[in-house]
């Protein structure tokens, strides 16, 4: 169905162009070079003494005096310091002269529009006692402390000004509802302190013309507008006069004060930050016309309570801010120092939750959630963090009722119908979500919110002002307590400071990392230049005590002969060791180079080699599923497996020994670019017990006699290891002394595109 235009259906009526004006002033239209009247209002007769007819076409200069003029051209210039208004005087028919304001500006469709009021005889008497009382009020508004204060004072002060029956401060929420949060009023009028006002009651295109306009007066509802006339081949329903003092109101919001009792009305718009905080409302239940001069006071008292409002909002609730503030300091000093991240917030649940108030809070990083107070449990967490990504607003989200806009939010509305989010790293997963309870609210409604509607016999739909005003109740469901601006201030902050905290770690910690590499680079070299110094001069110490056995065995006692041979079986060993050391630090130093390796032809190869080299052994080799292929690097996966492997042959005293080599998961892990796979190798060995399990990975460490199990110089699980760290994996072992031992290990490879 189509919704056509209606005189009421205000949402849509162009408001800004009406083609006419309230009746108790005159509007012109000028042209730009002389000032020649193109455009002016039916009630010309009325205000003026002239007919529109004898009006148009003709130079505004026959009937202002010259000097005016340039006043008016003067308030054009944006450079000049002439402003509004402009006191004239025109002479009207049968010779009786009128004294006016005049308001001129530029429209936003580029006329040149001048706008006369007629100057009240009291005006002058009115605006000196009035400016007495400006006095008097800018000196009370210094002195209040809170925002309360200051909209007490401000409706009072108005009221004592203008004389209306009834002044509010009326303030929008988030969602645009208003709200009447001050009141001064005549004893015999019904209260409106505390009653909501739905959005729809002052729709968007009034509110941005109350945004371009500090002051708008309707001094009486019932008097018809006039409409503009212009010369032939002009619109004057083209005028834009959203800048026009005198433009006549919406019939929808003429309806409305009706309907409301109001016969006059006057707002001032409160404006924070160049949004439409609120308004000073005026309403009169007679008519009444407020002069230019006072609704000057007024508009300077709205532009300065507007000023304060950023004060007076600061200083609300300061104790309570103070409190958050300290609290958020003594948070970050636990963290500055802390290296877990989730750790650090998990470790002070109750100052993380007084930080916003909350109640309840979940703290994620990557696959890891921490659950404090009273929260959704945590599939329910896992799912909401998988929706709420995309709805981040510079790293920030709040709502004060997140079923509204997640649906799946209903089923834990009673622990979190309220969220404030925060993302520190949206790459590596780590949130911080506050959770509020649902609050049921009981909200006095100035009648019932929802405007009635009809059908019309056309088809087209009239939205109809509210005709009764009288208290509405609604319980507000599927909200939850509204998070102050202090809460997500702090929000703000601490996001901040910890994303400060971790880049510093990070810096020290790469300072640290490029320092370990220095180190290790500088102790491989010099553990690989003092291995092959030391060489020389053993080899020597060896061969010499050879040949001391060689020519002079006949000569020594057998005590001599005794200690050369230790002596050579010791120097042997020594060669070992450094051999060993060697290897080790060539490991380090050379690069890995990775290819495609089927590691079952690998271990194959690695079984057969073993078979040769313990033909005495009788060894079942088991291979429970195939092994993968990997990108590796061949000769250092060979050395790994038969270290390991042949470990398992080594360190066994059984009959029966069995070896066993697979893989622990049939598909490899993804972790972001990398693929891993974990390998393991089983065997029913000695085994080890728990509290050697760490110390075998250590270079030289063995748990046995050298000249027992075979011997060795202990560095075969260190170089093992460290080839598993060269593939970006880890290695650990499971072992029951006297049953057996398992080695698992992961090997990690890039993603192929």
């Amino acid at each position: 169905m189509n919704q056509a235009l209606t005189v009421i259906n205000e949402e849509r009526e162009p408001i800004h162009t009406p083609g006419s004006i309230q009746p108790h002033g005159l509007l012109c239209v000028l042209s730009e070079l002389d000032f020649r009247i193109t455009q002016v209002s039916l009630n010309a007769k009325d205000i003026f003494g002239i007919t529109p007819e004898n009006l148009l076409d003709r130079p505004l200069a026959d009937f202002i005096e010259g000097d005016r003029i340039a006043e008016i051209r003067a308030c054009l210039d944006p450079d000049s310091e002439q402003t509004n208004p402009i006191n004239l005087s025109v002479t009207v028919d049968e010779g009786s002269t009128q004294f006016f304001n005049g308001i001129v500006h530029r429209a936003i469709s580029g006329e040149i529009v001048l706008e006369l009021e007629l100057i009240a005889a009291t005006a002058k008497r009115d605006f000196t006692q009035s400016y007495r009382h400006l006095k008097d009020t800018l000196a009370k508004i210094q002195v209040t402390k809170t925002l309360s204060e200051l909209c007490d004072l401000i409706v009072k002060e108005v009221r004592q000004i203008t004389g209306f029956d009834r002044v509010m401060v009326y303030r929008f929420n988030e969602t645009g509802d208003g709200t009447v949060i001050a009141e001064d009023r005549k004893p015999n009028l019904e209260p409106f302190l505390g009653l909501y006002y739905p959005d729809t009651d002052i729709p968007q295109r009034a509110k941005h013309l109350y945004l371009l306009n500090w002051l708008r007066l309707l001094p009486d509802v019932n008097h018809p507008p006039s409409l503009l006339t212009g010369l032939p081949g002009t619109e004057p329903a083209d005028l834009d006069m959203s800048h026009c003092v005198l433009r006549s109101l919406s019939p929808c919001h003429i309806e409305y004060l009706q309907n409301m009792g109001v016969v006059a009305s006057m707002s001032i718009s409160l404006i924070q930050e160049q949004r439409l905080w609120g308004m000073i409302a005026c309403h009169h239940n007679t008519p009444k016309f407020v002069p230019y001069e006072i609704r000057t006071i007024c508009e300077f008292l709205g532009q300065l309570m507007s000023t304060e409002l950023s004060v007076k909002e600061a200083t609300q609730n300061l104790d309570y801010k103070l409190r958050l503030k300290a609290t958020e300091v003594q948070f970050v000093n636990r963290l500055t120092n802390a290296t877990d991240f989730l750790q650090a917030l998990e470790d002070s649940p109750d100052d993380l939750l007084a930080l916003t108030g909350a109640q309840g809070a979940a703290v994620c990083e990557g696959d890891r959630i921490a659950l404090i107070g009273s929260t959704p449990d945590k599939e329910e967490v896992i799912d909401l963090l998988g929706w709420l990504p995309d709805r981040f607003e510079n790293d920030l989200f709040v709502t004060d009722s997140l079923p509204s806009l997640y649906p799946n939010a209903k089923a834990y509305k009673k622990v979190a119908s309220g969220l404030l989010a925060m993302a520190i790293s949206r790459t590596q997963h780590r949130y911080v979500l506050w959770f509020r309870p649902e609050f049921l609210q009981t909200v006095t409604w100035a009648g019932n919110p929802d405007n009635p509607t009809r059908i019309e016999a056309d088809g087209s739909v009239t939205i109809s002002p509210r005709q009764s005003f009288a208290a509405w109740q609604e319980t507000v469901r599927l909200k939850s307590l509204n998070w102050l601006q202090c809460e997500i201030e702090v929000a703000i902050e601490l996001r901040s400071l910890i994303v400060d905290v971790i880049l510093a770690q990070t810096d020290e910690m790469a300072r640290v990392n490029l320092e370990l590499t220095r180190s290790n680079i500088e102790l491989d070299s010099f553990a690989y230049i003092a291995s092959h110094d030391l060489k020389e001069p053993l080899r020597g110490i060896h061969n010499y005590s050879n040949f001391l056995m060689e020519d002079y065995a006949d000569v020594l006692p057998e005590d001599g002969v005794t200690k050369l041979q230790t002596v050579v079986r010791l120097t042997q060993r020594m060669d070992d060791l450094i051999s060993s050391l060697m290897h080790y630090s060539q490991l380090g130093r050379s690069e890995v180079v990775r290819q495609s390796v089927d590691l079952n032809v690998l271990v194959q190869q690695t079984i057969a080699t073993l078979k040769i080299s313990h033909p005495q052994h009788q060894i079942e080799f088991r291979l429970p599923q195939p092994l993968p292929t990997i990108c590796c690097d061949r000769s250092q996966m060979s050395e790994l497996f038969t270290n390991l492997i042949g470990n398992a042959i080594k360190y066994n005293d059984n009959a029966e020994k069995w070896v066993e080599i697979g893989s622990v998961e049939s598909k490899p892990v993804r972790n972001g670019t990398q693929i891993s796979h974990t390998l393991y190798i089983r065997d029913n060995s000695i085994g080890i017990p728990p509290e050697h399990l760490e110390r075998i990975f250590e270079i030289f460490k063995r748990l046995h006699p050298q000249d027992q199990y075979g011997g060795g110089t202990g560095a075969g699980l260190t170089i093992v290891r460290k080839i598993v760290e060269r593939h970006e994996g880890k290695i650990w072992v499971e072992s029951t002394p006297g049953e057996g031992s398992t080695f698992y290990f992961t090997l990690s490879e890039a993603v192929k595109p």
